[in-house]
């Protein structure tokens, strides 16, 4: 007599239950190959920095783990289809329309044990809210400046910051001419082009990106959008001309002194006296060799008690569908803490990597203590020289492919606009960045 459980075991029930069971067992296993553990994420950067921290991060704990993976445009390649989603981006251009909505909000960072939103730049930290919400958090930021020999002359007027008038009318006094050729030049304008956008910023030209709700000048469907104040654009364009007809003669002028000296670095220059200012932002300066350094002093360049920030500042975000919030709430809170800022500023120092990057990813800390109290102690320079928070005036939001359309479309526009006299003899911006966007869609 056959038993009844051997008969249940060679049974088609059995064994279509058996076939169920082996398919989840093998669903498990492959699981448990490919799916990282909830404590390690995953850090998208276009700031190598990044890496040092997370090293530093990593070796400070050993419960959570990130993993960074360098990417020259993080704030494009989240948009493409097909790409596995991190669970951290730092980064430039986050802030944009197309970019922000991918970030999750992290106002629970801000409780009782974690993140304090007063020790932050308050208008930096604006530039990552959404509806109301903080989506990003800044991680640092620039500043234009204009340097010139310490013991040349007498020092600018303000402790803070220059203003045009003030460069163009000391430069000019500074001019020296020989055999009809400019040997000696103050200021030329036209030497370098990002001066031209600063500028422009400070006549109040504001490119940014239209309200959501908007389509704007210089748009077209399908591509991001960008708009700005076209008088003032007009305006800071003709006063650069006169600037370089009145104190430097013509643009051909200039263009001779600088085919004949700027060999040279410009530092060199001004250390030389050829010059008396040259144009850099602060991550260059504070990179250069410190015997370069030695005799340079500088003004942020600015109008009336405002100074206009670089628009590349870094962001941090967490990606909305992370898949490990508490590793990632974790290294913010660590990255985001005075210490640790102060200890990050202190092992670069030791291992001489101020010497190939400035500060905190390349920058400012956004961090005000940080920067107002720490950054003096590793940058002398800039005792004295920290301006009041309420100078400092943050870039409006911009597109995330603003970096190639500055580069390749707005500043050869301004360029060849110092050169004519007429609207019309050159393209109109509009049409240049309607042109751009129709031969770079995504």
């Amino acid at each position: 007599m056959i038993s009844p459980c051997i008969h249940y075991y060679n049974s088609p029930m059995r064994k279509s239950f058996q076939a169920v069971l082996l398919f989840a067992i093998i669903l498990i296993v492959l699981s448990s190959c490919t799916m990282r553990s909830s404590n390690v994420a995953i850090l998208w950067t276009d700031r190598p920095e990044f890496a040092f921290y997370v090293e530093f991060f990593n070796a400070s704990q050993d419960r959570y783990k990130i993993e960074v993976q360098y990417s020259e445009f993080p704030a494009r390649r989240l948009t493409d289809s097909g790409t596995e989603n991190p669970d951290i981006v730092v980064a430039s251009w986050l802030n944009s329309t197309a970019n922000r909505s991918m970030f999750r909000p992290l106002d629970r960072l801000f409780r009782r044990d974690g993140l304090d939103r007063s020790s932050f730049y308050s208008e930096l930290l604006l530039q990552g809210r959404v509806d109301g919400r903080q989506h990003l958090l800044p991680v640092n930021f620039n500043i234009p400046a204009m340097i010139f020999k310490r013991e040349f002359g007498q020092p600018p007027s303000n402790l803070f910051l220059i203003e045009m008038p003030e460069i163009r009318e000391r430069g000019r006094a500074h001019n020296t001419v020989s055999n009809g050729a400019y040997t000696h030049m103050g200021f030329s304008p036209s030497a370098n082009t990002e001066f031209l956008y600063i500028s422009a910023t400070l006549f109040g030209v504001s490119f940014h990106e239209p309200a959501a709700e908007s389509a704007g000048r210089g748009s077209s469907p399908g591509v991001d959008p960008i708009i700005w104040d076209n008088d003032a654009l007009e305006r800071s364009i003709r006063y650069i001309q006169e600037w370089i007809i009145e104190a430097n003669t013509s643009i051909q002028a200039e263009d001779d002194f600088v085919y004949t000296y700027f060999y040279d670095p410009p530092d060199r220059l001004v250390n030389s006296g050829r010059i008396l200012y040259f144009y850099m932002d602060s991550a260059r300066f504070f990179t250069l060799p410190e015997e370069r350094r030695a005799n340079l002093d500088f003004r942020w360049i600015g109008s009336n008690e405002s100074i206009p920030l670089d628009e590349g500042n870094v962001f941090f975000g967490i990606h909305r569908r992370t898949r490990s919030r508490r590793a990632v709430e974790a290294f913010a809170i660590w990255f985001f803490n005075i210490e640790t800022q102060w200890l990050i500023l202190e092992a670069r120092r030791n291992l001489r990597l101020n010497e190939t990057s400035f500060g905190i990813a390349g920058g400012f800390s956004s961090m005000k203590t940080v920067t107002m109290h720490v950054f003096p102690s590793y940058y002398p320079d800039l005792i004295g020289h920290m301006p009041p928070e309420d100078f400092l005036a943050p870039a409006q939001t911009l597109p995330r492919n603003w970096i190639a359309l500055k580069e390749r479309v707005i500043l050869p526009y301004l360029r060849e606009r110092i050169r004519h006299s007429g609207t019309g003899e050159v393209r109109s911006l509009e049409r240049r960045i309607n042109d751009w966007h129709r031969l770079n869609r995504d």
